[in-house]
């Protein structure tokens, strides 16, 4: 069986990667050049090189390939040129689920996000049938996985591309090498750089346990569907709590409100448009902050059979795998 990964160096990508390769798959990666390959230290595998935004790239790339995990994605909340985001994200996914369905792949699993479904008023969590709209997307990188996902329907329907969809919530564990935004509040907190907080709420759940859901939606998903793969619903003061407890630290007490953020995250952003340095909060942050980012798996539980530990063993192991790597 050989596997075609998009993203594999990253960080849900390279937690996929090793599962697949541990359980004996053939594995191609498919990285851009210059890429940040040390999550593939010790691993034996074919690399080939492209990008999403090149679609001769990606016809070489999936030859010979049975599966595809489409995992690769520009996650990020600030950028000077959104439009490379949408290129990526959005024309990107289109080209290789295109190239792949020609090149006769049996089932693709597209990696989306949580981030492109509705949001409960009440609080509760919300499910894959959530109401919502292109209009609800706070951001760029939300629309544009919005959108992306759009397109991986009219896909699924035009070319009976066999695409199953998996929404992941905030991973969090080990070899977050970038680290992504949800990572950074766990660097920036161990490191003494999160003197108060706002009151939000999201769904942490371990990064090896999203690489299992994947899995089970490679083996048991259905053509079409999607499924949340998430874990604990926690406060973000309840987060913060649990690292610094884990760290001898005292949590910080001081509760900001939103609006008294937002200036600051719109200081920040003009700053970073200047040193050209993603800032530490921006302005579309702030804004989805003020929602519980709360999220039910319990379709993926019941047809894949999807199991997630404490969202707080993922935070234990970031914690760890930060110390450990010595990030600053």
């Amino acid at each position: 069986m050989k596997i075609l990964i998009t993203g594999a160096n990253g960080f849900v990508g390279s937690a996929v990667l090793r599962l697949l390769i541990n359980a004996g798959h053939d594995v191609r990666a498919l990285v851009r050049p210059g890429s940040d390959r040390r999550n593939f230290d010790g691993i034996e595998l074919e690399v080939i090189e492209g990008d999403l935004r090149d679609p001769a790239s990606l016809e070489r790339a999936v030859v010979g390939c049975d599966v595809l995990f489409h995992i690769a994605a520009d996650y990020r909340l600030w950028l000077p040129n959104p439009d490379s985001m949408y290129q990526t994200n959005v024309n990107g996914t289109r080209n290789l689920i295109i190239a792949a369905t020609k090149a006769g792949i049996e089932k693709i699993i597209y990696t989306s996000s949580v981030a492109t479904l509705g949001i409960n008023n009440n609080g509760l969590p919300s499910d894959e049938t959530t109401p919502v709209t292109v209009k609800d997307m706070i951001g760029h990188y939300k629309r544009s996985k919005y959108l992306a996902e759009q397109e991986v329907y009219k896909l699924i329907n035009e070319l009976a591309s066999p695409v199953v969809i998996v929404n992941p919530s905030t991973p969090i564990g080990p070899r977050d090498i970038r680290p992504t935004p949800t990572g950074r509040i766990v660097l920036d907190t161990i490191r003494h750089r999160m003197p108060a907080y706002v009151d939000t709420g999201l769904n942490i759940v371990h990064v090896d346990d999203v690489a299992k859901g994947h899995l089970l939606a490679w083996e048991k998903g259905k053509i079409g569907e999607r499924y949340i793969l998430g874990g604990d619903d926690m406060t973000l003061a309840q987060i913060l709590e649990y690292i610094c407890i884990n760290q001898n630290m005292r949590p910080p007490t001081i509760r900001l409100p939103h609006n008294l953020v937002l200036p600051i995250a719109w200081f920040m952003e003009r700053i970073a448009s200047v040193t050209n340095k993603e800032p530490r909060a921006t302005v579309e942050s702030v804004r989805m902050s003020k929602k519980m980012m709360y999220f039910s798996s319990e379709k993926a539980i019941k047809q894949l059979g999807y199991r997630s530990r404490p969202g707080i063993e993922g935070l234990k192991d970031a914690i760890a795998w930060f110390n450990l790597e010595n990030y600053p």
